[in-house]
């Protein structure tokens, strides 16, 4: 199974942060606009993402984990025979985070597809992150 590990800081605070990443139904307003054109909650426990370059997933919650401030999803569509994400927030310093994304999928070769759009994404939620923070 193919790992893909994103990492990045971002300045502000671990609170805020996670406040934007749990609200699950808004990853397209609160962290990731932009990459993120649409999604929409289906009821059933799952969101409907609508991305820029066109895809659309189905990611169905699976955990939400407020103490340790992490969450994880696992899509239940598309051409990947297992996908399943995780993002976590972690306090980094004062007015500081350390945000770490990791999504395993197979097949292996599906890792050079996930990687760039992994790379946009954080790129996407530092910039919406650290301007909410500025704000």
């Amino acid at each position: 199974m193919a790992t893909v590990y994103k990492e990045f800081i971002v300045e502000a605070d671990a609170a805020q942060v996670w406040d934007a990443l749990r609200d699950f139904g808004a990853v397209h307003t609160r962290l990731a606009p932009g990459f993120l054109t649409g999604c929409e909650l289906d009821g059933q426990g799952a969101r409907i993402v609508h991305f820029a370059n066109g895809l659309v997933a189905r990611e169905l919650l699976v955990a939400l984990d407020e103490e340790n401030r992490r969450l994880a999803y696992t899509v239940t569509d598309g051409k990947a025979t297992h996908h399943h994400a995780s993002a976590q927030v972690f306090a980094h310093g004062e007015g500081r985070s350390r945000f770490v994304w990791i999504t395993d999928v197979l097949p292996d070769g599906l890792a050079a597809y996930v990687e760039p759009m992994m790379a946009q994404g954080g790129a996407a939620m530092k910039k919406t992150l650290e301007k909410a923070n500025a704000r």
